[in-house]
């Protein structure tokens, strides 16, 4: 099938969207409440309940400044983050009224274009780290009380771009990975290649028992550059995705399912892919990390420099800080309830502001 006109297919399904053309300013996109999807993971009884939604109107306080493009996120049990910096391979563990400290550095990693040391989760006594090596991007675990990473998962195309990266460990306990096309689009649509798709791995780094395709790590297909990765409350699984010229998209993942790249970009209303619930001109989002708080979804934009809430009960998506820290890489929500925000202003496409880049937290209400 050859690659459809953008624009048109996105303007043949606005059910749940509104959108503008190029030459009109932006216009919020609407969203209908997100259905239940039978195939959700069943929530955690672990996760950790938040004290109540971010403050967004608050000062943040900075947990930490000087950190070169900061990236990956993962909250340990001590309330503590660990944090990776994609330039130099560096993990600091940072805590608010606390100074970062460097507590591990991963070896091999070879920083380029987007590549470097990307996504990370904890889990146990390991901490996974995905990162870009001089032939590939791979998956690896480690203790930070030291010793050599075990690589558990290789063999993605790198590139200068699309390298994918983001790590989540999902409420069935499974590691997922968002990866990019790394420029090779046919890839996404290749059930056989892991490059443009979400994989679902055991903490072992093997394909995931309940996969669509039996011995497949594959979760979902047809994936440009998965950049975020969220659940809610209801075990429902967001896939945030970088668009190439026209749609950035926010899409329900669902096992098996095909979300259209590189045949369509944005929503298609073509019975082969899954649509999205939420599409961006790529000048306002950009997006990159995602987090969800009571029924509202957070989706960090880097080239639009701003936050993004979307309502997953139905409503209007609805643009936070916009322009006030710069660039957004990655969001998470903190044990305690507070919203953690990573500045992406030393990447080489942003504008550098005094003690960038820099991690923020709003408090919970």
């Amino acid at each position: 099938m050859p690659i459809v006109t953008r624009l048109a297919l996105a303007a043949a399904g606005a059910t749940l969207l509104t959108a503008c053309s190029t030459d009109e300013p932006a216009a919020a996109p609407t969203v209908e409440p997100v259905p239940s999807v039978s195939a959700a993971a069943a929530p955690s009884a672990t996760s950790p309940a938040p004290a109540g939604l971010p403050d967004l109107a608050a000062t943040p306080e900075t947990i930490a400044t000087g950190i070169q493009v900061p990236w990956g996120l993962a909250f340990r049990p001590d309330g503590s983050a660990l944090v990776a910096e994609r330039q130099t391979g560096d993990i600091y563990q940072v805590k608010a009224g606390a100074a970062k400290k460097k507590v591990y550095t991963v070896p091999g990693v070879r920083a380029g274009g987007e590549g470097g040391l990307l996504g990370l989760a904890v889990r146990e006594k390991w901490v996974f780290a995905y990162l870009t090596g001089d032939d590939d991007n791979r998956i690896v675990r480690f203790e930070l009380t030291g010793g050599a990473p075990e690589v558990i998962f290789k063999g993605l195309d790198r590139g200068g771009r699309h390298n994918g990266g983001r790590l989540a460990f999902g409420p069935d306990g499974m590691l997922y990975v968002g990866t990019g096309d790394a420029g090779d689009e046919p890839q996404s649509q290749d059930r056989d290649d892991p490059n443009g798709k979400i994989l679902r791995l055991t903490v072992d780094g093997k394909p995931a028992p309940g996969n669509p395709w039996p011995g497949s790590p594959v979760w979902s297909l047809g994936h440009r550059n998965v950049q975020g990765l969220a659940w809610d409350a209801q075990g429902r699984m967001y896939g945030i995705e970088f668009g190439q010229d026209t749609w950035d998209e926010v899409n329900v993942i669902q096992p098996g399912k095909n979300y259209g790249w590189p045949e369509v970009e944005g929503r298609a209303g073509n019975p082969k892919f899954t649509d999205p619930i939420v599409q961006w001109r790529t000048d306002d989002a950009s997006p990159s990390g995602a987090a969800v708080a009571g029924n509202t979804l957070y989706v960090a934009a880097l080239k639009g420099e701003r936050l993004w809430t979307v309502p997953l009960d139905g409503g209007t998506a609805k643009a936070e800080l916009d322009g006030k820290f710069g660039r957004l890489r990655t969001v998470a929500v903190a044990p305690d309830g507070s919203l953690w925000l990573t500045t992406s202003n030393t990447d080489g496409r942003g504008d550098p502001r005094d003690g960038d880049d820099r991690i923020l937290r709003f408090p919970a209400r």
